[in-house]
């Protein structure tokens, strides 16, 4: 592919990823474009969002509050979970294993952008929450996570 032809098909994925950018709730931290051997990632900064139920229901006590050294991993944006980088691949996290911060312990797909989705804190994985290849929203508890020396 020349250089005019790349560059032409890169300002187009670019468009499409500012698009995209602007459209899914969260600050963005990275961008990564895809085009041949050359890519760019985007990249969600973590956000806790409010759950949503249905009127006149009580709140339910979150875990943290029964049990402070728990914590969620939730998803950035709404996509289908994967707990692996491809199919047949060791997860990235499973119950029993230590993440540590900013470790990728799942990946979120939104529009073919493969979204890592890193862990807050060092711990255990008690829970893995979501089926690999299931749809997540925005904010969906991932995984649960017994953080060291709270």
């Amino acid at each position: 592919m020349s250089e005019q032809a790349w560059s032409e098909e890169f300002k187009l994925l670019r468009a499409e990823v500012s698009s995209l950018v602007k459209t899914i709730p969260g600050a963005v931290s990275t961008v990564v474009l895809r085009s041949g051997d050359r890519s760019v990632e985007v990249s969600w900064t973590h956000q806790e969002a409010p759950v949503a139920r249905p009127p006149g229901e009580p709140e339910q006590p979150r875990d943290e509050v029964a049990d402070p050294e728990l914590r969620s991993v939730v998803a950035p944006l709404v996509g289908t979970f994967y707990v692996a980088p491809e199919p047949g691949a060791e997860p990235f996290a499973r119950p029993g294993a230590r993440v540590e911060p900013g470790q990728t312990v799942a990946i979120v797909e939104a529009m073919k952008l493969m979204n890592q989705v890193p862990s807050e804190w060092s711990g255990e994985v008690v829970e893995v929450l979501v089926a690999d290849g299931q749809p997540v929203e925005f904010g969906q508890e991932l995984l649960r996570v017994r953080v060291d020396g709270t």
